[in-house]
């Protein structure tokens, strides 16, 4: 065969892959490498020379800060008499790993997702595998096109098409009773411990945390108690992959 012919055999399948994100992400990536990075599991990470495991949590812990910033410049700017707490529950609301699971199968990140399917369970595929996998690919947009051009993406291509602010306004998600069902039918433990306030902070300041089996899965602060534990219960869901 032609070494010619062979050399497009060979570049065949990262074109391929780079046709589909442009499909998807609506432009062309810069430094494909990061992309196919953001798409791959833990289950299916690489070990790297140094020891390492080449995965997309980096990508993924980066994309959830700029997702969030993204986000809460966002409602500061839509409710601009809205206090504190409601731009938080808001931006819970947004960027909550249920919502991220749909928004990535809506918008075709399911199908570029590199797994071990040996090790992975139905349930962390439906609970965290494709959200993990678009705070990622927001992390890999970030590196690859900066802040700006992420910021853009974002509301242009996520928000504007699939994200109906006013409709969450009105919905109402209880984590509490998401979190004690859970335990319930896990047989586990679960409680809201109020914790003493530091010093120098208000009293009237509540930090309630969630704390299944003993251990403290989630922490919610607000002036409001009933606030304080529902966003402790949402965190809890976000670690227990709920």
């Amino acid at each position: 065969m032609p070494i010619l012919k062979l050399y497009k055999l060979y570049l065949s399948p990262e074109k391929e892959f780079v046709k589909k994100l442009k499909n998807i992400l609506g432009f062309v990536p810069g430094n494909v490498t990061l992309y196919k990075m953001a798409f791959r599991h833990r289950s299916a990470a690489k070990i790297l020379k140094n020891g390492s495991r080449s995965s997309n949590e980096r990508l993924e812990f980066l994309g959830d800060a700029v997702l969030g910033s993204v986000i809460a410049e966002l409602l500061f700017k839509h409710y601009p008499y809205k206090e504190e707490g409601f731009l938080t529950e808001m931006r819970s609301k947004i960027v909550n790993r249920a919502n991220l699971n749909q928004l990535a199968k809506k918008i075709g990140f399911d199908k570029l997702i590199q797994f071990d399917q040996r090790s992975v369970s139905i349930q962390t595929k439906h609970n965290s595998m494709l959200g993990d996998a678009f705070e990622a690919i927001i992390g890999a947009i970030y590196m690859d096109k900066g802040y700006n051009f992420t910021k853009e993406f974002l509301l242009r291509r996520i928000v504007k098409p699939h994200i109906d602010i006013h409709t969450l306004e009105l919905t109402e998600t209880n984590f509490k009773s998401k979190l004690i069902e859970w335990c319930q039918r896990h047989g586990k433990d679960v409680l809201f411990e109020l914790a003493e306030n530091g010093e120098g902070e208000s009293a009237k300041l509540f930090t309630i945390s969630a704390v299944v089996e003993g251990e403290k899965v989630g922490t919610g602060r607000d002036y409001n108690k009933k606030n304080a534990e529902k966003l402790a219960a949402e965190k809890a869901c976000e670690t227990l992959s709920i």
